[in-house]
């Protein structure tokens, strides 16, 4: 049983490192549920961040020559100095207040980019730091910055190859802040289940290369619609069980 859980973790961890290609975000969403099942949450989080970032660096080399460094300056320092002081945070948050945090991400920030969408509000340019900000802050406590990246991103950028390339570069930036800060504070996600991190590390490296097939194929916004769905959903499962534990504690 327990070797088919992993098969079966590692298959779901190549699917959502393929979808996030054109759609640009949703991989440490889609991924974390699965990390849940063998690491408690500051160790799933820490795990998923290297998963995310070898998926990301292979993304952003395969698509460089898409890469709009202008969206990168926008976002500039602001994006850093957030996922620095969201993963400080991370350290010293308990876990079950951890996972309602997370459970609350996974539900509001896709209800913020589908009111976006209804809305019809475009944000100023100025304001990219803003957005650079909060989703580094995001990425850094709890993993997931993609949704609330998107809402500025996307309008900037409308090419698919091009948003999804500076999309990778930036979610990059904010893994390569996050993950010596949670190594330093603990490591064991290293050491207690390398095989198994390795393996879906090798994952989404594989997803990441079927992604960019299904890039000009497939409508980013019916992926992105669908991953939204599933991210609300999981949420108010996160929601639910942090709730339970932090009641009978």
């Amino acid at each position: 049983m327990d070797i088919l859980i992993i098969i079966l973790g590692l298959l779901g961890c190549t699917l959502a490192a393929a979808l996030t290609v054109p759609a640009g975000f949703g991989l440490a969403t889609m991924t974390t549920p699965i990390f849940l099942i063998w690491f408690e949450p500051h160790q799933a989080i820490a795990g998923v961040a290297i998963v995310h970032g070898a998926h990301n660096a292979i993304k952003a080399q395969m698509l460089r020559e898409h890469i709009e460094r202008d969206a990168l300056r926008r976002f500039g320092w602001a994006l850093l100095l957030g996922a620095f002081i969201g993963a400080l945070l991370h350290l010293v948050i308990p876990s079950d207040p951890l996972l309602l945090l997370v459970g609350l991400a996974l539900v509001v920030l896709p209800m913020l980019k589908v009111s976006e969408r209804w809305s019809k509000i475009r944000l100023p340019e100025a304001e990219d730091r803003i957005g650079g900000f909060g989703s580094g802050f995001m990425g850094g406590l709890t993993g997931h910055q993609g949704a609330l990246r998107a809402m500025f991103l996307q309008p900037r950028l409308p090419n698919k190859s091009e948003y999804a390339a500076t999309a990778a570069v930036l979610a990059l930036v904010v893994d390569l802040t996050r993950i010596p800060v949670y190594l330093w504070n603990d490591i064991t996600v290293l050491t207690d289940q390398t095989l198994l991190l390795f393996a879906f590390v090798v994952a989404a490296l594989i997803g990441a290369r079927l992604g960019k097939r299904w890039l000009e194929k497939w409508k980013r916004d019916d992926i992105q619609k669908g991953i939204m769905v599933g991210l609300v959903i999981t949420g108010f499962i996160y929601i639910r069980e942090a709730l339970m534990a932090l009641s009978s504690a």
